[in-house]
């Protein structure tokens, strides 16, 4: 399992900031600057050119796209120690998805020039390539069978700590916006699966809102994944 900034385990995959160590990494954020974001936020839009590069602090973001048929597909969610946009910015082409923050965020910016150099002095491409094959064979495992109920309280718990949120002290509500049409994307199940595996777990103090699910007690959440897979 690789490690967040930090120390902490990501339970979503390999970040960049694993592959390429912390002091790399800390050169990286010591060049860009901060920028924060709110729910709902968007962070970078489909279609426009590549001009920055994102690098979360916290929070964590969903990244999707618009398909010719009008329908959008959630394809991945990201948060501390990942990039985001780095494909525009290497292909000089315009962003082939959005990216939304589902939590409140921080992300460093990072100008396409000044990236490139960074990249280029450090020969990191290689290591780019490789990120990018992680997030592909990460992204197919987040769409294996099972159980869908322990696939979902998994999602949420991982949400939830790559948030920050396990940092946060008890009592503090963590709000996600995420609709049930985007959940089902992300576990490749039906929307009346999602609602109703959101409806078991009422009792474990996880709550729907309008695009929004609410999580009132991690560690009830995070004990319920032990008990489902065992």
């Amino acid at each position: 399992m690789s490690e967040r900034v930090g120390g902490a385990p990501d339970p979503l995959g390999q970040t960049l900031c694993h592959l390429v160590g912390d002091a790399v990494w800390t050169d990286l954020l010591d060049q860009a600057f901060e920028r924060r974001h709110t729910v709902g936020d968007t962070l970078m839009r489909q279609g426009e050119p590549g001009t920055h590069v994102l690098a979360p602090h916290s929070g964590v973001v969903k990244v999707t796209r618009r398909e010719r048929s009008g329908d959008v597909t959630l394809l991945a969610f990201r948060g501390p120690g990942e990039l985001l946009g780095e494909v525009a910015v290497l292909d000089d082409d315009v962003r082939s998805a959005s990216v939304e923050a589902i939590s409140h965020c921080s992300v460093a910016v990072l100008g396409r020039t000044e990236f490139l150099r960074f990249v280029t002095d450090r020969d990191l491409f290689p290591v780019l390539v490789r990120y990018a094959l992680g997030r592909l064979r990460e992204s197919d495992r987040a769409r294996g069978g099972g159980d869908v109920v322990a696939r979902l309280v998994t999602t949420l718990v991982s949400l939830a700590d790559i948030s920050g949120y396990s940092a946060i002290p008890p009592g503090r509500q963590l709000e996600l916006a995420l609709t049930r049409d985007e959940l089902a994307q992300h576990l490749q199940v039906s929307r009346n699966t999602v609602t109703a595996c959101l409806s078991t777990l009422e009792r474990l103090h996880v709550r729907t809102g309008r695009k929004r699910i609410f999580i009132d007690d991690l560690p009830a959440l995070r004990q319920a994944t032990s008990v489902l897979y065992d």
